[in-house]
């Protein structure tokens, strides 16, 4: 079969496509999965530059969707043709964190899905939502339960409160989108006018420029009447955390989900302490967030946003060289 490797010590020119035997029938606790598209995460490019580093000829992407081929003996919830999504987390099946690293995640502890089979234990993978594309369901895993974890699980979001979420990539869409289904007022940040127009049109209520009002912190809070925002969803770390407490009320909280803006960087703690924020990390979810995210996304007919342009995994490295300029707008979508 097909797949997309990657070279120590890592690098977008380190990315190799190789032929490997396809994987054989499952075992008994095992499903073999076609798969069909995955979409890009900016955990996939940490590993890609070499920043998470990875075993030598690890297959990479952390999402995938695909159809099931062959199931053990011991299978009962898939059966052949279904369309199944990966999972992030698959020791990690409900309840409080307990996982600190991605040991048995694809695309970094265990190879990914930029390739043509996989066969591996059932418990990594749930159901699509219903009538989703295999592109649409290879947006699930990352983006989709990360927002969902961060406002319904961490929040938890509540019909009437405000939430602030960060630029047009695929967590902040997927928050905008939970967000609005659940009653919620979206205040939406963006750099360039034309996103913040589809922001506007995907449900937004408010919108901010970040680039010609740098302190949209500022500009959230008066928004708000001077009470401050309910939730923020904190994409940029150290780039954005100052900004995002000042835009969120007393007591409010702050779901820490990226670190767009680098990797360490200067906090005062004296808002911190003032507001008595709640400043949560959020690594992706459990197994029982995805179930309980693509009941909502079926019960509320939500349908991931895909970036206009589309790859085949053969030009993964051209993928994520898009990535990196930032003129995507939701999830960047490869097909297998």
């Amino acid at each position: 079969m097909k797949a997309m490797v990657l070279r120590k010590p890592g690098g977008l020119d380190r990315i190799e496509q190789v032929e490997r035997p396809a994987p054989g029938q499952p075992a008994a606790s095992e499903i073999r999965v076609r798969v069909q598209a995955s979409s890009l995460n900016y955990h996939d490019l940490g590993v890609a530059i070499g920043r998470s580093p990875v075993s030598d000829g690890r297959i990479l992407l952390g999402d995938g969707a695909g159809i099931v081929e062959a199931v053990g003996s011991d299978i009962t919830d898939f059966a052949p043709g279904d369309l199944v999504v990966g999972s992030a987390f698959p020791q990690w099946r409900s309840g409080p964190p307990f996982v600190s690293s991605f040991a048995e995640t694809p695309g970094d502890g265990v190879d990914g899905f930029a390739c043509s089979f996989m066969t591996a234990p059932a418990r990594g993978f749930t159901h699509a939502p219903a009538g989703y594309s295999a592109a649409e369901a290879g947006t699930v895993t990352t983006a989709g339960v990360t927002a969902w974890r961060a406002l319904q699980v961490h929040g938890p979001l509540k019909p009437g409160e405000t939430v602030l979420v960060q630029g047009s990539g695929g967590v902040s869409v997927y928050a905008l989108q939970i967000a609005k289904a659940a009653g919620a007022t979206v205040i939406a940040t963006s750099s360039s006018d034309d996103k913040l127009d589809v922001l506007a049109r995907l449900g937004a209520d408010h919108l901010i420029n970040y680039r010609t009002r740098p302190d949209w912190g500022q500009a959230a809070l008066d928004w708000t009447d001077g009470k401050g925002v309910d939730h923020v969803l904190d994409v940029g770390g150290p780039a954005t955390i100052g900004q995002s407490i000042t835009a969120v009320r007393v007591g409010g909280h702050i779901a820490v989900i990226g670190v767009l803006g680098g990797l360490s960087g200067e906090l005062s703690f004296i808002p911190v302490l003032a507001k008595q924020i709640r400043m949560q990390g959020c690594l992706n979810g459990n197994y029982q967030d995805q179930v309980d995210l693509i009941a909502f996304l079926e019960e509320h007919r939500i349908r991931p946003v895909l970036d206009k342009r589309t790859f085949k995994v053969e030009q993964l490295a051209e993928a994520f060289a898009y990535q990196q300029s930032g003129a995507h707008f939701g999830k960047i979508v490869l097909e297998i």
